[in-house]
């Protein structure tokens, strides 16, 4: 990769902790086998407070980004925990094809939302697996107004202190926002995912995780909460929003959670994540210090990065243009169209929290942007692959 251009991305990233937009960053970039960068600028917890030693001076003021800094990866943990599903549907105990109801009762006899009328109508088929993986159940997230987003809210779907089966069973009688199969919107489906699989593994959703993914590929900083004593590494956003002034909360990782979200529950560093993405690159197999790891077949892998969506509608604007969705990521589906660059093929996904990752396996390439700054996210977005692909 062109050095020179390595560099600029740097300083691109340092130019927005200067400006005060984000607090600090990690980027990582791995091309034709070795990363090519891994850099971290800025603080990792701005106006952190901190204790004072005994000299007097604050013990961890203005603590600067580290390359092993911890981060909130949000809906990143979507393609970890769909691969997890496939892994799965690999050994014949699921496969995509089945009704959710079949793992998750409270999903039988589902009815329809018609927002011209207000009346429920009979769901013309059930959702199966396979539509919460490409996010076509007919669910949705609650963030719009109406009422079924009002009856998300007071069902309490996606409370931290619900458990992944208590989701289930709070948002499975409620009424959908499309029939399933007709139309792509971005939802709670990969929580839903999330109970599937512990109904199928008889194990808490981040015991599953640990055992087939997490720990084969060394993913030690990988879960759902910071141990207390690497909670000093953990990155913290601004208190207030740099451009709209509006208060920044983000999950509290210091402890276990109840709400093991597979849909947006992680948290993990540049360097753990790019083992995941290794695998991805390497369509199921990586290369460790004992040798070749093979976790799931190549067609898996290539499943998984195929567009599943083609021309169905697509609700709001999640989806760039250019772009369809696989199983748990966007899949390019052409060169051009999008506003980014990015090979045909290319698939992506993002945190709300500020992180983002791509794979191109055309380039042989995947590059992570990780950090904790929320109002910023739809701008690196676009930022970063510019940066990353001027460098080819």
């Amino acid at each position: 990769m062109h050095a020179p251009a390595l560099a600029h991305l740097r300083t691109a990233f340092q130019n927005l902790v200067d400006q005060g937009l984000i607090p600090g960053a990690v980027a990582l970039v791995h091309h034709r086998g070795r990363t090519v960068l891994h850099e971290a600028v800025g603080l990792q917890r701005p106006g952190h407070a901190s204790t004072v030693g005994a000299t007097g001076t604050p013990a961890n003021a203005a603590a600067p980004m580290a390359r092993d800094t911890v981060f909130r990866i949000y809906s990143m943990t979507k393609p970890i925990a769909s691969l997890a599903a496939l892994m799965l549907m690999e050994e014949g105990r699921l496969l995509l094809a089945e009704p959710v109801s079949r793992y998750l009762p409270a999903f039988r006899g589902q009815q329809v939302y018609l927002p011209d009328t207000a009346a429920l109508t009979p769901a013309l088929r059930e959702a199966t697996v396979h539509d919460l993986l490409r996010h076509t159940a007919g669910l949705g997230y609650a963030w719009d107004t109406g009422p079924i987003a009002e009856q998300y809210r007071t069902a309490r779907v996606g409370s931290r202190r619900h458990t992944n089966q208590e989701l289930a069973t709070a948002l499975g009688p409620l009424p959908l926002l499309h029939q399933p199969g007709s139309c792509w919107e971005y939802s709670r489906a990969t929580d839903v995912l999330g109970a599937v699989i512990e109904t199928i593994e008889n194990a808490p959703l981040g015991e599953v995780l640990q055992r087939r993914i997490l720990e084969p590929l060394g993913m030690h900083d990988t879960g759902f909460h910071v141990p207390s004593h690497h909670h000093h590494r953990l990155a913290e956003p601004f208190a207030k929003d740099p451009q709209t002034g509006a208060g920044v909360t983000l999950n509290d990782v210091g402890a276990p959670p109840r709400f093991e979200s597979a849909g947006g529950g992680l948290v993990s560093t540049a360097e753990d994540y790019a083992r995941f993405l290794q695998l991805m690159l390497g369509r199921g197999t990586v290369q460790t210090a004992s040798g070749s790891l093979r976790l799931v077949s190549r067609t898996t892998v290539d499943f998984m990065t195929a567009d599943h969506i083609g021309p169905l509608p697509r609700a709001g604007n999640i989806l760039p243009e250019g772009y369809g969705f696989g199983l748990g990521v966007a899949v390019r589906t052409a060169t051009g169209h999008a506003t980014r660059p990015g090979s045909a093929g290319h698939y992506s996904w993002s945190g709300m929290g500020g992180t983002f990752f791509f794979v191109d396996p055309t380039e042989d390439l995947f590059a992570i942007l990780l950090t904790q700054a929320p109002g910023q996210l739809q701008y690196l977005c676009e930022l970063f692959p510019a940066l990353v692909y001027a460098a080819l």
